[in-house]
C-alpha cells in the first residue's frame, strides 16, 4: 500500500520504519529538512539492530530504508491510501496539519491520528473527513512495542475502523479497538502510575533509582515508573497528565509540579540526554 506518515520525529519516523518493513510505500512528511535527517539516520541505526540481533536481513533492511520516501511539501498526497499524522501533541498543531491534509487526500484514504491523550473525535472533525477517520496509538518505541490502540471516533465508520485494525495486523501489530475516551486505555491507567512515582521522588520517599528497583522487584515490572517517563519523554507525559485533568477535572490526574519543572527546564528525558537519570 502506499502510506504516507507526516511528522518524522521519533514516533512518526518508528511508524514509517515499521510499515516500510512491511512492505508498504510510505512518504515521510515534515516541514523540517533537520527532523527528515534525523528521522533517516534514527531507522538506519534501527534497522541495524535489527539485523544484528537477527530479527532481520540485510538485505530487507536495506530495502525497508529505500522504500521510506522523505518529503517537505504537501505535494503527491492524493495517492497515499493510509494517512497517519504524528505531529506534536498539541491540538492546533494537529488541527492546521489535518485542514491542510483534508483539502489533499484522496476521499477513499484512511485517515488516522496518532494522539496519545487527545480527542480522536475533534481531530476527525478538521479533516472533514470524519467517516474514514480513527485514531492509531502507536507506542514508543514504535518497531519494537506490539500494541496499537484502534480509537473509535464519535463518527469513525464501522468500515473504517475495521480497516485501521486489518491494516495494524498486517504491519506485525496486535490492534485493540478502544473508545475516544481521555487516555484510552493504556495512558489512563499508566499517567497516574507515573505521576505518582513523580509526586514520590518529590516526598523524599526514595531516590528515582530505588523506586524504579522497588516497582520492578516488588511488581515485577520490566521497568520502572520514572525510567519509563524517560523513555516517554517527559513532555509527553505532561501533555497526557494535563489533558485528563483538563477532561476529568479529577485531582488525581495533576501534573506533579516537579513534571512542569523538568519540562521548563528541558529535561524530558532520554530525546534530551537528560530527565530522571542522564544518557548518553
Amino acid at each position: 500500500m502506499r502510506v504516507a506518515v507526516i511528522g518524522a520525529g521519533t514516533m512518526g519516523s518508528g511508524i514509517a520504519q515499521a510499515c516500510a518493513v512491511a512492505g508498504h510505500d510510505v512518504t515521510l512528511l515534515d516541514t523540517s529538512e533537520g527532523a527528515l535527517g534525523r528521522a533517516q539516520a534514527g531507522m538506519k541505526s534501527s534497522l541495524e539492530r535489527l539485523v544484528r540481533r537477527e530479527r532481520l536481513s540485510e538485505s530487507d533492511a536495506a530495502a525497508a530504508l529505500a522504500r521510506v520516501s522523505p518529503q517537505t511539501e504537501f505535494l503527491g498526497l492524493e495517492s497515499a491510501e493510509v494517512v497517519i499524522e504524528a505531529v506534536f501533541e498539541s491540538s492546533e498543531v494537529k488541527r492546521e496539519v489535518w485542514e491542510r491534509l483534508g483539502k489533499v487526500v484522496s476521499d477513499t484514504a484512511l485517515l488516522a491520528t496518532n494522539t496519545s491523550s487527545l480527542s480522536v473525535t475533534e481531530i476527525a472533525a478538521y479533516s472533514g473527513r470524519e467517516a474514514r477517520f480513527c485514531g492509531m496509538h502507536f507506542f514508543n518505541p514504535v518497531p519494537v512495542m506490539a500494541l496499537v490502540e484502534v480509537v473509535r471516533g464519535l463518527r469513525s465508520s464501522e468500515a473504517a475502523v475495521a480497516e485501521a485494525k486489518a491494516f495494524v495486523e498486517g504491519i506485525g501489530k496486535t490492534p485493540i479497538v478502544c473508545q475516544d475516551k481521555p487516555g484510552f486505555i493504556v495512558n489512563r491507567l499508566l499517567v497516574p502510575y507515573i505521576n505518582d512515582a513523580m509526586h514520590a521522588l518529590s516526598e523524599g520517599v526514595a531516590s528515582a533509582a530505588e523506586i524504579d528497583e522497588a516497582m520492578k522487584l516488588g511488581a515485577n515490572m520490566p521497568i520502572g515508573p520514572l525510567a519509563l517517563a524517560d523513555l516517554v519523554g517527559l513532555d509527553v507525559c505532561l501533555a497526557a497528565g494535563q489533558a485528563l485533568h483538563e477532561e476529568f477535572g479529577d485531582p488525581k490526574f495533576r501534573p506533579a509540579p516537579l513534571l512542569k519543572q523538568m519540562v521548563r527546564a528541558g529535561k524530558l528525558g532520554r530525546k534530551s540526554g537528560e530527565g530522571f537519570y542522564e544518557y548518553e
